[in-house]
Formats: structure tokens, sequence, C-alpha cells
């Protein structure tokens, strides 16, 4: 099988360029916006051999996995196109949702089916790191920004060693291949990109990001910078900030960090 879009994404004019094997799909993305791509155009493969994930942690596809990368140049703010991960994880949610069904089922609808959205970017099942999601954004002629958004989802395999233990569809007893998981994201994306509509349905996309929130109401350790911030995660806000309540009441709006459920002490030091 070879990977193709859905149809939902085909009649909405995306386009596609899929590769054997590549070393990064956000970076041949990026390049291309660099040369003149506009898009909206998928970079996509089976096999990746340079990709990076947040704070240039390394995210190795191996073959089988699926390394995925949309780019748009949109006339937007970086502030607003940053929201744009949170549609991402939307719609690989709903690719998974769509595909396990069966797999679902036989499980009889265990935990480890029940796929999450960990903020910033990441799709859990049974709390383990599923899918890792990297937005980049850079200015390009014209005033445009070329926003690139890579999914990566571990289907056949998953990383060992990593801050959040990891898991795989493989290992969850969903036997797919990273072709069909494809085409059902991108018909997903196609989807979940016009309901946020350039940010103006950042409202919608909030909504449905928080019904789907990992540890929403749980106690929370966001590690930023040099500093700990520990509370209680209460939601997003507007600009999909992570808004945590600290023992003293005060309401700390956190924009980046590495995000542990519990407390700092069961965390670690990360």
């Amino acid at each position: 099988m070879t990977f193709a879009l859905g149809p939902r994404s085909a009649s909405a004019g995306y386009r596609l360029a899929a590769f054997d094997q590549i070393g990064s799909t956000n970076a041949e993305a990026m390049a291309r916006a660099r040369d003149g791509e506009r898009g909206p155009i998928w970079f996509v493969t089976s096999e990746q051999t340079a990709g990076r994930g947040r704070r240039h942690r390394p995210w190795i596809a191996p073959r089988g996995n699926l390394a995925s990368s949309i780019l748009e140049v949109m006339g937007v703010s970086p502030a607003i196109a940053a929201t744009l991960g949170f549609a991402a994880g939307l719609a690989l949610v709903a690719a998974l949702r769509r595909m396990s069904i069966e797999a679902s089922q036989r499980s009889a609808g265990s935990d480890h089916m029940k796929f999450a959205l960990k903020w910033p970017n990441d799709v859990l099942a049974g709390g383990q790191k599923l899918v890792g999601i990297l937005l980049e954004a850079e200015a390009v002629a014209d005033d445009g920004l070329a926003v690139v958004v890579g999914i990566g989802t571990n289907v056949v395999a998953a990383p060992e060693g990593t801050p959040t233990p990891a898991t795989s569809l493989r290992a969850l007893g969903i036997e797919i291949g990273a072709e069909e998981l494809f085409a059902e994201l991108s018909d997903a994306w196609a989807e979940l990109r016009g309901i946020w509509d350039l940010g103006r349905g950042f409202a919608e996309i909030r909504r449905l990001w928080l019904e789907r929130a990992a540890g929403l109401g749980e106690n929370v350790a966001i590690h930023t910078g040099g500093a700990t911030v520990e509370g209680t995660f209460e939601g997003i806000d507007e600009t999909g900030c992570m808004i945590v309540r600290t023992a003293a009441g005060k309401r700390v709006p956190i924009s980046a960090g590495d995000v542990h459920f519990g407390s700092a002490r069961s965390a670690g030091a990360a």
C-alpha cells in the first residue's frame, strides 16, 4: 500500500509529497516553504532518520511508523498559529478512534484504548505517549507565515528511555499500517483545520480539546526553565496557555514547559 490522501482532503485541495525514507518531514516542509511552496501540502514517510521533537529532542521513526508534516503559509501571527497544534491533536485522535473501533471492541473498551490529549502537544494511550506533535513557524516573503505541523505516530514501535513512557499502536493490539492511518489523518485534519479557521474557531477547538484533556482537575508539576510550578490543572485559556491554580489560589498561565501529573517530587527534577 502506498501513501494517499483521504477523499475529503483531496477534494479540499491538499497535495502530498511522500517519501520512502527522509531525514525529517518538518525540515523538508520548511525548506520547501523557503523555496516558495505555499501549500497546503503534506510531507509523509514511514521511515524518518533525523526527526526531532520539542526542545530539539530526537524523534526517530523506524520503518513502519508514521512521520507526517503539513505545510501551509498563512496570514496570521505566530501566537495564533501556535493554537493550530491543538487542532492537530484532535485530528489525530479522531483518526485513531475511527481505526481502532474493532480493537477497542476486542478489549471491551479497556483504558489503553482511550486516547487523551496531554498539554501542549502529545496524544496518550493509557497514560503512555503514542503521538508527538511539533509546530514550527517562520516568516517568508510577502508577509506570510510558513506554518509546519509535524505529527509523529508510533505505529509499529515506540522509543525506550523517554521522559514519558511511550507505546505503539501495535503494542495496543491495533494492527494498522502507516498508510491507512495517514489517509484517515489527512481527512480529519481537513475537518479540524476548517473548524480552527485561521484562529477564528479556536474557542470550539479549545472546547473539544478540553473534553479529551489528560489530567484535567488533577495535580500537576510543570518544569519550565529553572523553575517548577505546582498546582491543579484547571484548563487552557483563549491563547492555549495551560492554567494552573497554585496552593495559594493564584491562577498561573503556562506557555511552555515539561508537564508531569502529580507532585514535583513524584515527577522528579526533569
